[in-house]
């Protein structure tokens, strides 16, 4: 695996779970937001394998788990066997994904390799390619999104926004169509050295905006939540 980065310690990624994260270089997307634009575009040095296994090992009765994050890991094809190693220590796995790939999903949902699965959702579906820089097949979206919901895995799904490329009535769209689903978050964009297209490009939404925004829609959800 291309591994670019790592969180050693996360109290907020899964739910109720301490985890560590580890970051996969590369992504098929290039959202000009994404405040892991070095992760996208990565040419560093990357963390070796054994590095990785030889801190699990030493961390083990500290973590309840292990998040995949990006990038993307689904463009990986050695991702499986990255998550079964995991797996074989003992972990609990989550993986963070855009759900371009919804064949490499089925495998690891058949391999019973997941344990938790959060797929961002990038805009309306007819803004896709506006919010990505890139063509996206709008049918391997839909498929991950009904697959992840028919799963018998804990999930959600999450949506980045922000003033210039989402409009409330955009974010009304994708909560309808995720309705009704576990849980549904809403992530304010936050500036910063690491985004993707560079400072100053795009900004978040008022706080208060928001939240009057997440009462029309809070009740589509199992769980509803707005990081500001």
């Amino acid at each position: 695996m291309y591994i670019a980065g790592h969180e050693k310690t996360s109290f907020i990624d899964y739910p109720d779970k301490i985890c560590t994260m580890y970051f996969v270089a590369s992504c098929n997307f290039r959202c000009g937001y994404c405040h892991n634009g070095h992760i996208v575009t990565w040419n560093g040095k990357n963390i070796d394998e054994d590095e990785v296994f030889s801190f699990l090992k030493k961390r083990k009765p500290f973590i309840d788990a292990v998040c995949i994050s990006g990038g993307e890991p689904t463009i990986h094809k050695d991702l499986q066997e990255f998550i079964k190693k995991i797996k074989d220590q003992g972990f609990l796995v989550k993986l963070d994904t855009n759900g371009t790939n919804p064949d490499v999903l089925t495998t690891l949902f058949n391999e019973k390799l997941l344990d938790y699965i959060a797929m961002d959702i990038k805009g309306p579906f007819h803004k896709y390619e506006l919010v990505t820089g890139t063509k996206v097949d709008i049918e391997h979206i839909k498929t991950s999104i009904d697959m992840i919901r028919r799963s018998n895995i804990d999930y959600e799904f999450r949506t980045t926004v922000c003033k210039e490329l989402h409009t409330e009535e955009d974010i009304l769209e994708i909560a309808a169509y995720i309705n009704p689903s576990k849980r549904y978050s809403i992530q304010n964009f936050k500036d910063g050295n690491t985004v993707l297209a560079g400072t100053n490009q795009f900004h978040p939404y008022d706080p208060e905006v928001l939240e009057e925004i997440g009462k029309k829609i809070k009740g589509y959800f199992e769980k509803f939540k707005i990081q500001k």
